[in-house]
């Protein structure tokens, strides 16, 4: 289940629910407490709006603030923890949250940067992982899970969602969604943007 790359997990700017949501949407992973998970969080963000990122800034003092971040005192995984960041993209200050992996020094930099270089795509377009990201992070908890022995044992744990074929909803990977299937699932203004592939 681990992932560990850097990756916007949803389109749009996410309001306080969905912000919260986004904190921890893989809530419903298998053997949730057991194992450390920060592969699964590591290098996700996403946009927030000002009031958000100003919520999170009050809420309890920061771990440090640097220039246009700043760092949560409360980690999610024994060095991982939430960076918000105030960057201005084109002219624009807009607003974001990320999972950085302290134990890496770099790491809130390096998110920094890859977020302004793709925020600043000349073209607004997703790539087809973006989509899944967003897919993933929009379905609610009932319509989204991880595979157990019924897809067999090699699919053990990743990440399935329920679409609607042939009469009859199905159980299947995220992965495996055809482009039909992920257009069906993202929002309108989402569905008609063009894949880009991946750099």
């Amino acid at each position: 289940m681990t992932q560990s790359f850097i990756r916007k997990i949803y389109f749009g700017v996410a309001d306080r629910r969905q912000m919260f949501r986004l904190f921890d949407r893989h809530a419903q992973r298998p053997d949730r407490w057991e194992n450390d998970d920060s592969g699964l969080f590591a290098g996700e963000w996403f946009e927030i709006a000002r009031a958000e990122h100003d919520y999170m800034l009050d809420l309890l003092p920061p771990l440090w603030m640097r220039g246009e971040m700043f760092a949560l005192r409360e980690f999610l995984t024994e060095s991982l923890t939430s960076v918000f960041y105030t960057l201005r993209i084109n002219g624009k200050t807009r607003y974001f949250h990320a999972y950085c992996d302290l134990a890496r020094p770099r790491s809130p930099v390096e998110m920094r940067d890859a977020i302004v270089e793709r925020e600043s795509w000349p073209v607004k377009a997703m790539t087809r992982a973006e989509r899944l990201e967003h897919v993933w992070s929009a379905t609610h908890d009932e319509y989204r899970s991880y595979a157990g022995e019924r897809l067999g044992a090699e699919h053990r744990g990743k990440r399935t969602i329920l679409v609607y074929g042939l009469g009859r909803p199905e159980q299947k990977l995220l992965d495996d969604l055809t482009d039909d299937e992920i257009a069906a699932k993202l929002p309108a203004h989402l569905r008609h943007l063009p894949v880009r592939a991946a750099a």
